[in-house]
Formats: C-alpha cells, sequence, structure tokens
C-alpha cells in the first residue's frame, strides 16, 4: 500500500494513527528497497521511485513461486496484477486467494481491493487501436494496464487498412486522445495511418499474427520501425504490457 493510501485510509477513519504508524515505520525500515523471498526480490519501492507498483509476468515460472510472490505482492499492495498468466495459473492462485480475477483474452490477472474506486478516478485518455479481431488479445494487455495504472481507455478495434473507411468514421474520437496506441500484425500499417491523423504520440505494437512471411511479427516490427509517419515509437512484438505502460506516462503528462 502505497504512503498516499494510507494517509487516505487514515483521513476517512479507515485506519487508526498506530496502524499507519505501524505500516510507515515497516516501510522505512526496508532500507534496501525489496523483500527479500530467497528465489526472488520483490521491488517494493518501485511506486516509489518510478510512480508504477511492480507487475508479475506470469509466464514461465514455477507454480509455487508464482503463486508465493502473488500473495506477497497483494499482502504488500492490497493489489497484485500479473501478464501472461495461463488458465492454469489462475486456477493455482485462486485456491489461496479466490477473489482473484482472470481474463482468458489478455491472459491477465489481477486482484485489486479498491477496483471500483480507482476506476472512478480513472484521467485523461488513451485510445487502443487495433487493425484486425485477432489483435485483441495484445491490444487488451495494453489496455488493461493502462486502465490498471489509472488511465481512462477508448478501445477502437478492427479498423486496419483493408478497410480504411472504419477507420476515418473514428477519426475525431482517435484525435482526442492523449495518445494512441497502435495494434497490428500482418504488414503492420495500421500506426503509420494513424501517425498521419494525429498530433499525440502513437505507440506501435506489432503482433505475430499473419500468415508465413508475417514471420511471428517480424514483417510487422519493421514496418512500424520504418514508417514515414512522424511521433511514432515502437515496442517489441506483442508487448501490449509495455505499450500500455508507457502510454499511461504519456497520459500522466498530459493530465
Amino acid at each position: 500500500m502505497d504512503i498516499k493510501r494510507i494517509l487516505e485510509k487514515v483521513q476517512n477513519g479507515e485506519m487508526t494513527a498506530a496502524e499507519a504508524e505501524t505500516l510507515l515505520r515497516r516501510r522505512s525500515s526496508a532500507e534496501r528497497g525489496y523483500e527479500e523471498m530467497g528465489f526472488a526480490k520483490l521491488d517494493t519501492h518501485r511506486e516509489i521511485r518510478s510512480g508504477f507498483p511492480e507487475v508479475i509476468y506470469c509466464a514461465g515460472k514455477p507454480d509455487e513461486y508464482l503463486v508465493s510472490i502473488y500473495c506477497k505482492m497483494y499482502e504488500k499492495n492490497g493489489e497484485a496484477f500479473g501478464t501472461r498468466a495461463s488458465a492454469a495459473q489462475y486456477e493455482l492462485v485462486r485456491k489461496v486467494l479466490p477473489q482473484v480475477q482472470y481474463d482468458n483474452v489478455s491472459r491477465i490477472l489481477k486482484l485489486e481491493d479498491n477496483a471500483e474506486e480507482k476506476a472512478a478516478k480513472r484521467v485523461g485518455k488513451i485510445a487502443v487501436c487495433t487493425a484486425g479481431t485477432a489483435d485483441i488479445p495484445v491490444a487488451e494487455e495494453a489496455a488493461q494496464t493502462a486502465e490498471y495504472f489509472g488511465a481512462l481507455v477508448t478501445r477502437v478495434y478492427d479498423v486496419g487498412v483493408s478497410g480504411l473507411h472504419r477507420l476515418l468514421a473514428n477519426t475525431e474520437t482517435i484525435q482526442e486522445a492523449n495518445c494512441v496506441v497502435a495494434v497490428a500484425g500482418m504488414e503492420g500499417a495500421l500506426a503509420s495511418v494513424i501517425g498521419g491523423l494525429v498530433s499525440n504520440p502513437v505507440i506501435a505494437v506489432p503482433t505475430s499474427v499473419g500468415y508465413g512471411a508475417n514471420l511471428h511479427g517480424l514483417s510487422a516490427l519493421l514496418t512500424m520501425i520504418n514508417s514515414c509517419a512522424n511521433g511514432i515509437a515502437v515496442v517489441n512484438i506483442d508487448n501490449g504490457y509495455g505499450a500500455g505502460y508507457m502510454a499511461t506516462q504519456i497520459n500522466r503528462l498530459a493530465v
């Protein structure tokens, strides 16, 4: 739990001054800035340094480690956010934390004590766009990451260049955003088109969606890197989380 949240709880009468003092002393005594778990070192000071709490990358973690890390993160912060989680990992965590939520599209594993309160306080505007429906899993990872970090997100899906009128019909919505996330596979042209329509930054996300010569997203990545449109930054293939994080940083600066 961050310092601001602790002070808000004291102000609202949800926590006594003594309880707050205990939590703050515990924070200040952790001079290393991380929680030693033997197999992992939880970065408990990351939000203090960067403004964003640590997020758990679930894929590849041994079952016991994942459950322990997730529970410890929730214990420390009253919330925990995991990416690239499988349905099997969700079931493992759910046995210990029954209230945890899993989205099988984005593969996000999320638990927030104050979810409704956080949702009501979302600010700014980020537009997350996809070329096709097959790109939505990566786009949802970006959108839900940004929402978790406090941004207001508008989704504009299935507006790829093979039907350009669909994108143009949503031009006003996209132009109003502080930042646009353009998610596309195949040849990855969507980012270039959007880059030529908006005045604010565009974060291009190449996806591994496509036939053989797509080379698992490499063709889209190269198109986006070589775009002639200005104001486009490119993240790694299928890296919806990275795009959502960066979009939130831009959105925070804008508001």
